[in-house]
């Protein structure tokens, strides 16, 4: 019965009409229509919010519009903002650097707009560049790859407290969070503040710009002459983007936010696999699948084939053997894993980077932190404190280590909760 019905189905689909099917699908794309970035709905707004302003625009390669048109080149194009400034982070204003580098202040042959190189600029130094161009408003568009250590929040930070001291007005076009609205991982501890972690945020903190603007002119920006903090923090929001979404979800573009972050599966693992950066290990750079292989010289099949006995959510471990070309252990063959993701929703990437940290020191001797002074600095940076450093030297499980952060990701899930803009899941 049920297979006669849908022959007789399919046999009405095949006579109806061509403008049906095509009505059809039109409200089928209707009904799945993708996630809008707060961009795409100030575009949408004729840039009304911008009217009037001399702007300064802090963005990269991912400020983009359905289309794939710049928020820049379609701001200057439109002939309705005003834009005096653009701002280039880490990697550049068009992406034209590598890891820890920059473009240098140059004018946009495209535009004609002066371009000023803002990675790693102080917000002295960003309130000088607001003063010299005649800023007026701040706008930040970049996307986030939701880790407390990937520099571009803390670009916005530094623009922030710059805006404070100059009275500008600070507006972000909101993007959604690629690994979805969950926190996860250790707090960043007093001490331990640097260019990958400038205030206490959780390591996965799952929020958006936005939101983290919010919470950031609430608790961390200094206060004005006047007793205040922005003169006014406006957030473009997000349209139809929940918390439990991942970036596959969403229907948007992914414009690499980054030279070694060419996926959004890349992506939902770097909050952990960034952790080798402190190790001698390679973390995958100058491979096509960076932060998804991991390995080094000395490895070989013990390591996967541990891992994957453990059985942990969302990832499986094949063992691999590749040749970085640039970073670690570059041009030499390196025996290690391809961590392969089998559920999205359920990866945890600093769970599984934890028990791939512990597993190797445990079957290979040559395991050590990255050459530096003092030794272990670097992975005390990135997880926020020394504790995971020496708890692994102490020999405990990476069960103990994941569980002695627990109550600070609890604490963070319930002190973030007022600046949340998106509904859905977010514990």
């Amino acid at each position: 019965m049920k297979r006669r019905s849908l022959i007789a189905g399919a046999g009405a689909l095949a006579a109806a009409p061509l403008i049906d099917l095509q009505a059809a699908q039109a409200a089928q794309a209707t009904t799945q229509r993708k996630t809008m970035t707060g961009a795409e709905v100030l575009a949408a707004d004729d840039w009304r919010a911008l009217s009037g302003q001399k702007v300064g625009v802090i963005s990269n390669p991912t400020g983009i519009l359905p289309d794939l048109t710049h928020i820049v080149d379609a701001m200057h194009a439109s002939g309705k903002v005003n834009v005096v400034a653009v701002f280039g982070p880490e990697h550049g204003f068009r992406g034209t650097a590598q890891a820890g580098g920059s473009e240098q202040d140059h004018i946009d042959p495209r535009t004609g707009i002066m371009v000023y190189d803002a990675y790693g600029a102080t917000a002295t130094k960003l309130a000088d560049l607001y003063t010299k161009s005649g800023v007026e408003t701040v706008v930040f568009d970049i996307q986030d790859v939701g880790a407390r250590f990937y520099t571009y929040i803390w670009t916005m930070y530094e623009a922030m407290i710059a805006a404070v001291r100059t009275g500008a007005r600070f507006v972000v076009l909101d993007r959604p969070n690629p690994v979805g609205g969950y926190a996860r991982g250790p707090m960043l501890k007093p001490g331990y503040t640097s260019g990958v972690g400038k205030e206490e945020i959780i390591q996965q903190h799952g929020m958006t710009v936005g939101e983290l603007a919010r919470l950031f002119n609430a608790e961390y920006l200094p206060l004005d002459a006047n007793g205040a903090r922005l003169k006014e923090l406006q957030v473009i929001q997000v349209k139809n983007w929940k918390r439990d979404q991942l970036y596959d979800d969403t229907g948007l573009t992914w414009v690499m936010p980054s030279p070694n972050m060419p996926t959004p599966d890349t992506a939902l693992l770097y909050p952990g696999m960034c952790l080798f950066e402190a190790t001698n290990m390679s973390e995958g750079r100058g491979t096509t699948r960076p932060f998804e292989l991991i390995g080094a010289p000395y490895v070989d099949y013990r390591w996967a084939q541990a891992l994957q006995a453990k059985n942990l959510p969302g990832v499986d471990f094949r063992e691999a053997y590749f040749t970085p070309f640039i970073s670690k252990n570059a041009n030499i063959l390196c025996g290690g894993v391809q961590v392969q993701i089998t559920d999205p929703h359920a990866v945890e990437a600093i769970t599984a980077a934890t028990h791939m940290i512990v597993e190797a020191r445990k079957l290979y001797p040559e395991f050590a932190w990255r050459a530096e002074n003092p030794p272990g600095r670097w992975i005390d940076l990135l997880t926020g404190s020394d504790r995971f450093r020496t708890m692994l030297t102490a020999g405990a499980t990476a069960e103990e280590i994941v569980a002695a952060w627990q109550p600070e990701t609890d604490a963070w899930t319930a002190r973030r909760a007022k600046y949340l803009l998106y509904k859905g899941a977010h514990r």
